[in-house]
């Protein structure tokens, strides 16, 4: 018994096939735990719809993807001179963020990233001239640029990397291809419409694996089911029972990703009051756990196991029995499943 995830198969590859014609010559994302279906997966779906190239997270990713993708391998980490040489085929592409980092490749293949507003790395409108003569020493695949998801100041994305079109052009480097992140079709439009003669790569993750939420659900199976009255002690920290009801042993635990959560940025009053009232309850020991049994989300008995959960369900709810499944509502981004079920 498994924490599962299963998949509408035919839903998810109708979705993929909606984003690659909305976003024509997608390099498709494939890093960290794989979207939550895993790098084997996503390396064939790509081969489904004949990618040419695929953009990985880390060299380590990439020496893996190698014998399961047969395209492009484009790491998304940018090379740094020092770092652990790990053996990669011809086909792996580099992405570069410095002027140091382009004259230390002499031969390889080169994406060079330029500093955008996301001011996470990238090459200065300063290092563009100092570019001359170290792109002569590697195979140039083209530049690229990092957009934020988010403009709380209104500014443009399309206007940024027109910005930065015309530093490249100014500085007479090649505009041949250019790899961009989180625009939406009608920017990339707009792109291609005024740089006719380059080639727009999106590299998209999230929006092709993720972007049809109901096309996928995590599912745990019940392992076991004990029947608690009010005050009854169990657990780990021998905790009591909050009132009758059973505890339901549930697949999926820490080593899953169950519990585990990533900080979130709150920018509104009401995200800010939730947030408030979430840390007020866990100071009693109240957590909502990401299952739902019987209609509604319920609550983490005691904190999750490395393997399972255990969930408090209340007697006015159906009993669980063993081999029942609970739905589960996790971050794909975060979650590692014991398998992944097409349906």
């Amino acid at each position: 018994m498994a924490l599962t995830l299963y998949v509408d198969t035919s839903r998810w590859r109708a979705h993929q096939q909606t984003v690659l014609q909305e976003f024509p010559d997608t390099v498709p994302v494939c890093k960290g735990n794989g979207y939550g279906f895993g790098h084997e997966r996503l390396a064939e779906e790509a081969a489904r719809f004949d990618a040419d190239m695929m953009a990985v997270g880390t060299t380590y990713e990439a020496a893996r993807m190698k014998d399961w993708f047969g395209g492009d391998l484009l790491v998304l980490t940018p090379f740094r001179r020092g770092e652990e040489p790990v053996p990669l085929p011809d086909r792996a592409v580099r992405t570069v963020a410095s002027v140091d980092g382009v004259g230390a490749l002499v031969g390889a293949r080169v994406v060079i990233e330029v500093m955008s507003s996301m001011k996470r790395h990238g090459v200065t409108e300063d290092d563009l001239g100092k570019l001359h003569a170290s792109i002569d020493d590697v195979r140039l695949e083209g530049f690229a640029i990092h957009l934020p998801l988010d403009r709380t100041d209104g500014s443009d994305s399309v206007e940024e990397v027109i910005g930065w079109m015309d530093r490249l052009r100014a500085a007479r480097l090649p505009l041949h291809t250019m790899f961009v992140s989180h625009l939406r079709a009608d920017e990339l439009a707009r792109l291609k419409q005024q740089f006719p003669q380059t080639r727009f790569r999106p590299r998209i993750g999230t929006r092709l694996w993720l972007g049809d939420p109901q096309a996928t659900e995590y599912r745990g199976a019940v392992l076991d089911v004990v029947r608690v009255a009010k005050g009854d002690r169990f657990g780990y920290r021998q905790q009591k029972a909050p009132g009758d009801g059973w505890l339901a042993v549930v697949a999926g635990g820490t080593s899953h990703g169950v519990g585990l959560e990533a900080p979130k940025m709150m920018q509104s009053m009401t995200s800010r009051a939730k947030g408030v009232a979430r840390a007020g309850l866990a100071t009693v020991n109240r957590n909502l756990s990401p299952f739902y049994w019987d209609g509604k989300q319920r609550w983490f008995a005691e904190p999750p196991h490395m393997q399972v959960s255990i969930i408090f369900v209340p007697l006015d709810a159906a009993e669980p029995k063993i081999g029942d499944e609970m739905r589960a509502v996790l971050r794909h981004t975060t979650t590692q499943v014991d398998r992944v079920v097409d349906h």
